[in-house]
């Protein structure tokens, strides 16, 4: 059995065609290309707008002519993650599916099920016609995961729904009605390398890898291991126990996805390799302690005698990088006090590359309170800057406020009640969503986010629960279904 075998047939067929076509952030033209043609082979109105998102526009189907216009709204790019042992470009190699008992997984890299299922909900209601709905927009956004850009460089005017339906949530049964706002943070650092005299001389490479890593709004609660603390955990313990001259370090690819890999060169006196293999061994005790509980597999350091590079970082310069990152805030900061089950303000250390005369770091803060979010943005740009780094912020944007009094959502949670007998949950979430960047925009639109469940997103074991898919699928169905006439 194929996910193709699966049921909704049209929700799981069209999300087989978009593991077919490349769509890592960054790489979005094929995939806008095959939804413009996608909708107009189904009688829909579609284009491309000058910030490459996808806009579709389908009529209503008869005798629904008169209710207010729906925006069914997801985004076309997905989170490039894979295991270091799998082969594959995110690139040009399609995304290799299975089934295994009730979920629906990738072949050793992320799925992207986020938000490659949101835009399949929209793609199976405007194929199939027996659906009631009334006038349709879909739209989905490019870059999403990497900025958000799309969603930014949206035009105001360019929508004319009264509802916007967000299909990018990760929890059957919950509707979101708020999220946290947002701000990237990066640092970088230009220095002079400096020759290595290899006589005497050793260099090691210590690599972490297989960490769960993890959506870092989702997951940022849940302790997961940062593979970029944990070596400057390790570069810290070398530095203050012998000579050491850092050559290289690198660790995470995206801003929102808690780094699970990462690896460092370094430099130090023959007569001193034992200490260092010791010092990285006790520090892999200590981190397998620390998570015995947290992360799936035990911690694991591996060091690797190398060559010694041609040219090194100056020994100051190292030790100031080791010292800042092993400073940096990196995880919750704090909790709504309001509703303390809910992270209100945190920081992903996300990404490092420090080599060839240049230190680059970032950081994706998010936060329910724009001042708090100032205050720990400030806090990251003082340490930085003391350690003669040059910090930016872009890309910022605020949370999504939540409206407990929406007659949109109202109509959900009757929908949801009449269908499955019970309350459905309305909350806020930590993740950010582009309902808070469209939201300014349209301001008189009224928006709320679901969909079907999704686990571990962002990572190579990122999976999407069968039976919520098409109860999901449904669900959207009976909302359009009951959306009520303009007055």
């Amino acid at each position: 059995m194929t996910i193709k075998d699966l049921k909704p047939a049209g929700v799981w067929n069209a999300f087989y065609a978009l593991t077919q076509i490349p769509r890592p952030s960054g790489h979005t033209e094929a995939v806008a290309n095959f939804l413009v043609n996608f909708a107009k082979e189904n009688g829909a109105e579609a284009f491309i707008d000058e910030a490459g998102n996808v806009v579709m526009r389908a009529a209503a189907t008869p005798g629904y002519e008169n209710r207010e216009c729906v925006v069914l709204q997801a985004h076309m790019d997905m989170v490039p993650q894979k295991l270091d042992s799998k082969e594959h470009n995110f690139e040009t190699d399609p995304i290799e599916t299975w089934i295994d008992g009730d979920w629906v997984k990738a072949k050793d890299t992320t799925l992207g099920a986020d938000d490659g299922m949101g835009v399949a909900f929209a793609m199976a209601i405007i194929a199939d016609k027996n659906i009631p709905h009334g006038p349709l927009e879909v739209l989905v956004t490019r870059d999403e995961e990497t900025g958000m850009y799309g969603a930014f460089a949206l035009k105001p005017g360019e929508l004319t729904g009264k509802y916007l339906l967000n299909i990018d949530s990760e929890t059957e049964g919950e509707i979101t009605i708020g999220c946290a706002g947002g701000m990237d943070i990066n640092a970088t650092l230009e220095y002079q390398e400096e020759p290595i005299e290899a006589e005497g001389m050793k260099a090691y490479s210590i690599e972490i890898d297989g960490l769960l890593g993890g959506h870092s709004g989702l997951e940022i609660n849940q302790g997961r291991a940062n593979a970029i603390k944990l070596l400057a955990r390790v570069l810290f313990e070398l530095v203050s126990k012998q000579d050491m001259q850092l050559c290289s370090w690198c660790g995470g690819n995206m801003r929102n996805a808690i780094p699970r890999s990462g690896k460092a060169v370094v430099v130090v006196d023959a007569e001193e390799a034992q200490t260092l293999i010791d010092t990285v061994k006790q520090c892999e005790a200590t981190f397998r302690n620390e998570y015995k509980d947290i992360e799936k597999q035990p911690v694991t350091i591996t060091v690797n005698e190398c060559d010694v590079p041609a040219v090194g970082i100056p020994e100051e310069i190292g030790v100031n990088i080791v010292n800042v990152v092993m400073a940096a805030r990196d995880g919750v900061l704090r909790y709504i006090p309001t509703i303390p089950s809910i992270v209100e303000t945190s920081v992903n250390l996300s990404i490092i590359k420090v080599g060839e005369g240049k230190s680059e770091i970032a950081m994706l803060a998010r936060s329910a309170t724009d001042s708090v979010k100032e205050y720990l943005c400030n806090e990251l740009v003082a340490g930085y800057a003391m350690a003669g780094m040059k910090v930016s912020l872009t890309g910022g944007y605020s949370g999504w406020q939540p409206n407990t009094s929406s007659p949109f959502v109202a109509l959900m949670g009757d929908v949801y009640k009449k269908m499955y007998g019970e309350e459905a949950k309305v909350l806020v979430v930590h993740a950010g969503l582009e309902c808070g960047i469209l939201g300014p925009k349209y301001p008189d639109m009224d928006m709320a986010s679901i969909g079907p469940t999704l686990l571990s997103p962002h990572t190579p074991s990122e999976r999407c629960y069968i039976p919520s898919v098409g109860r999901s699928f449904d669900y959207i169905c009976e909302i359009l279904k009951e959306i009520p006439e303009k007055k």
